[in-house]
């Protein structure tokens, strides 16, 4: 399967296993972060849970629409996101929910084989 060469896999994928440093989805691995959303998978450039901040969730707010919750997986621990940044995603309708990334891939995976209106932030661990 062609595709994440770019950066961007169209299409909605489980993400199939996390940790040394990146993600398996769609029979593919990926170094580095990623952001999963409605329209597909898309590397994100963000290693450090305090640089999450509304430049790095523009892709977010372009589908904000097709979103209802939003996982934001800040790595091995979970790191609380700023006030503002929480009160423009819910400008935008949009839910949020922090936790440590294997349990944001986790709960992505459960939320989107229901069909909800999931998408997820997901922060790389070793």
């Amino acid at each position: 399967m062609a595709g994440f060469d770019a950066g961007f896999l169209p299409g909605r994928f489980p993400i199939d296993a996390y940790g040394n440093g990146g993600f398996r989805f769609a029979d593919m691995s990926h170094r580095g972060s990623i952001l999963v959303l409605p329209a597909g998978i898309r590397a994100w450039d963000v290693a450090d849970p305090r640089r999450i901040d509304r430049t790095a969730l523009r892709p977010v707010q372009a589908e904000a629409g097709a979103i209802e919750l939003l996982l934001v997986g800040t790595g091995a621990d979970i790191v609380p996101l700023p006030p503002d940044l929480r009160v423009w995603l819910k400008d935008m309708g949009v839910g949020l929910d922090v936790m440590q990334t294997g349990a944001a891939a986790r709960t992505y995976n459960i939320l989107a084989g229901e069909n909800r209106k999931v998408a997820a932030a997901l922060i790389a661990v070793g």
